[in-house]
């Protein structure tokens, strides 16, 4: 007799509690867990096209994740626009599913039935939805994509395109890479203090201890002017309080802003982290799309709130 398989287990849904409560809107953010991905730690939900997993297995992991996020008629997905992402500003207006393979960071769409996707594995997805216009938009935002307001730049295209008003608008900002480990470059912190005055807000800079550089300070001189040598502070960004406060100064109200507070770096059993497992890791999805009907149906699955 021919031993049962075990069942697969579902994916997890992560939904904002702000968002859940629209009865029009679908959207979720996925975790590693629940796919059929071999790589990866095996089982794993990995729902980017990356070097080492199969398009084939990359295909049945994204149906079953817009299954259980409701981005379905009946067993049938809803068409999933996935970005070739490049760390930009470019955003685009989606009519009708593309066939085509789209460059940029950020989509925004009124259009029932389409899922918009931003892939992830430490970078900020940022979904945002306009309550009165029932349109949506889901950005992909790194230090580079931050740097370049992508996220207000969403929300002006939004207003062109839609009539969206920040005081209209939901926001949700899924897991990414925590202050506590995105170490960066004095490059980097320059260059944030040259576009956002409040800047210094979102940096930490933390003294770590060099045993060999205290037992023998000799190795380490150089003739660089005081104050241009390496430092032995680690500098971190705060990147998740950088897109949130983008949202604020571009008027969305901060109590219809929900975040994740939980760092992918630190719990990479639960989410895909580039940084923590050096690049060797999948992607993560976010979801965000219209219904194209006003039911209220719950959509059951493994769904956790935040």
């Amino acid at each position: 007799m021919m031993a049962m398989m075990p069942t697969a287990l579902k994916p997890v849904v992560l939904r904002a509690v702000n968002l859940k409560k629209i009865p029009w809107l679908v959207h979720g953010f996925s975790t590693r867990k629940g796919g059929t991905s071999k790589y990866y730690g095996g089982k794993a939900l990995n729902l980017g096209l990356t070097k080492d997993d199969s398009r084939e297995a990359v295909e049945k992991n994204r149906r079953r994740f817009l299954l259980a996020t409701g981005a379905a008629r009946g067993v049938k997905p809803w068409p999933l626009i996935v970005l070739k992402q490049v760390h930009s500003d470019l955003i685009h207006v989606i009519g009708r599913p593309a066939r085509e393979r789209i460059v940029g960071d950020g989509l925004v769409t009124n259009v029932p039935g389409i899922a918009l996707a931003i892939q992830t594995a430490d970078c900020y997805p940022v979904l945002l939805v306009d309550t009165k216009n029932r349109a949506v938009g889901a950005f992909h935002a790194g230090w580079r994509g931050t740097l370049k307001r992508i996220v207000e730049k969403g929300l002006g295209l939004m207003r062109r395109e839609y009539g969206t008003q920040p005081d209209d608008l939901l926001a949700a900002i899924g897991p990414g890479i925590g202050k506590c480990c995105y170490e960066i470059g004095q490059d980097v912190r320059s260059q944030f203090e040259s576009q956002f005055e409040y800047a210094g807000e979102l940096f930490q800079e933390l003294y770590s201890p060099d045993p060999i550089r205290e037992k023998y300070p000799l190795l380490f001189l150089n003739v660089r002017p005081p104050g241009h040598g390496e430092s032995a502070n680690k500098l971190y960004l705060d990147l998740l309080e950088a897109n949130r406060k983008q949202l604020v100064l571009a008027g969305v109200p901060p109590e219809q802003i929900s975040l994740l507070r939980r760092c992918t770096s630190c719990n990479k059993r639960q989410f895909f982290s580039h940084r923590a497992e050096k690049g060797a890791t999948g992607r993560m999805l976010a979801v965000v799309g219209i219904r194209p009907s006003t039911s209220t149906k719950t959509v059951r699955n493994a769904d956790k709130n935040w």
